[in-house]
């Protein structure tokens, strides 16, 4: 089994959580994310443009890049990760420049070699996936993409194709952090992607507290948060650690419990 197999095959939904590499301790903050008990852990890339974030990630990637963060540096921490947690996924999300600027290839290999599960590309789409995609596959590294409400029943093919890991689904068509979509278009929009494919389906975007979390992780395979974990590093800096292990343990008690209070 994969480790992305592992992590959605507990029996109870999957809480995956983001934080942006360079910003504050990166290396204890990942250690917090597992502590307070993520099943899985996106690493953000930190790049100058990046489109699809709200003000608290944009600011993360701000912060990292003034203090000179590299994409040397992205890989150190994730090859770092992968030595202290061997069992936990590990993807690296971002945008295309620093992912193809040396050559797909290179960057396929080079997140291979520092034990990278999956990478998420925002501005390459998958009628674009000769750009990466095929060198991520090579190195045994999935392609993860992005399903949004406005991915309709032509276009989903083309997403699914190719892709693995997890689908994730962005619940609001808008950037990361700012809106909560309702509980029932969620619930819509996960019944119709999951009759399409066998991957499990994660939703993101606009969730913040453990209550928003519960209700999504009642009908969806995995849970994904990440400007409410960016805002802590923010508001903490260097000793961001223990605010994000406690918000984590919350976030995760109430994705791993959703489907038990749903049966009570």
């Amino acid at each position: 089994m994969t480790r992305f197999e592992k992590a959605f095959g507990k029996g109870h939904p999957a809480l995956v959580c983001f934080i942006t590499a360079g910003d504050g301790d990166t290396a204890a903050n990942l250690d917090a994310l597992v502590e307070g008990g993520a099943d899985v852990i996106e690493l953000g890339m930190p790049f100058t443009d990046p489109m699809a974030d709200g003000p608290a990630i944009q600011a993360a990637d701000l912060r990292a890049l003034a203090k000179g963060t590299k994409t040397a540096d992205v890989l150190r921490l994730a090859r770092e990760f992968r030595e202290r947690h061997p069992d936990i996924p590990l993807v690296l999300m971002g945008y295309a420049n620093p992912m193809i600027r040396r050559g797909p290839e290179w960057f396929a290999a080079e997140s291979a070699r520092a034990g990278v599960d999956g990478v998420i590309c925002v501005d390459i789409p998958p009628e674009e996936d000769a750009a990466l995609g095929p060198a991520l596959r090579d190195a045994g590294i999935a392609p993860i993409r992005l399903a949004t409400p406005t991915t309709d029943a032509k276009r989903l093919p083309a997403v699914l194709e190719g892709s693995g890991g997890f689908l994730y689904y962005v619940s609001v068509a808008g950037i990361t952090g700012m809106q909560q979509a309702a509980i029932d278009s969620v619930d819509q929009a996960v019944s119709r992607l999951k009759a399409a494919t066998d991957l499990p389906v994660a939703v993101g975007f606009g969730v913040r507290t453990p209550e928003q979390a519960r209700d999504i992780a009642r009908v969806a395979d995995g849970v994904v948060v990440g400007s409410a974990l960016v805002k802590l590093v923010e508001e903490h800096g260097d000793d961001a650690p223990a605010a994000i292990r406690n918000l984590t343990a919350s976030l995760a008690e109430a994705v791993h419990n959703a489907r038990k209070e749903t049966a009570a």
